[in-house]
């Protein structure tokens, strides 16, 4: 049963004239044919996201695998184009005494804000200023999985 995906994937056609179908192309047959499945309503939904959230992960360490298999370099070809860039550097910030005790103290103000939002009292930091009531950035809703 958890290969009927892959076979419904199969069957389903990618509309072009290439070889290889381009982006677009491919995300407009992707979304017809999974709207086309779940407008049947003849299918599990939950059984078929799980066998394609499975096959997304198959496809992804399949992708990573080829794609450090490749050659260091540009290159063109099959409608991909390949870019390398060198990793860079960074500063370590961490190193500089200054740059830690100020990312310390901003740790600890943001403490003292969470404490202020949720207290019914007003409250006052250590050189008697008072801590603002500051208003929140609401996160999406999102569904999580895990398997």
């Amino acid at each position: 049963m958890s290969k009927d995906l892959f076979l419904m994937m199969r069957e389903q056609e990618v509309q072009t004239s290439n070889f290889l179908p381009t982006k677009k192309e491919v995300i407009a047959s992707s979304e017809k044919f999974a709207k086309d499945l779940i407008n049947a309503g003849e299918v599990d939904k939950v059984e078929l996201f799980a066998q394609a959230i499975r096959m997304s992960e198959a496809l992804a360490v399949i992708t990573d695998q080829l794609k450090n298999s490749l050659p260091q370099e540009n290159f063109e070809g099959f409608g991909l184009k390949g870019t390398y860039r060198n990793g860079g550097s960074t500063p370590n910030y961490s190193e500089d005494e200054l740059w830690s005790k100020l990312k310390e103290k901003l740790t600890d103000r943001e403490m003292l804000l969470k404490v202020a939002m949720k207290s019914n009292d007003t409250i006052y930091d250590s050189e008697g200023c008072e801590v603002p009531r500051v208003s929140e950035n609401i996160r999406k809703s999102s569904l999580s999985i895990s398997y």
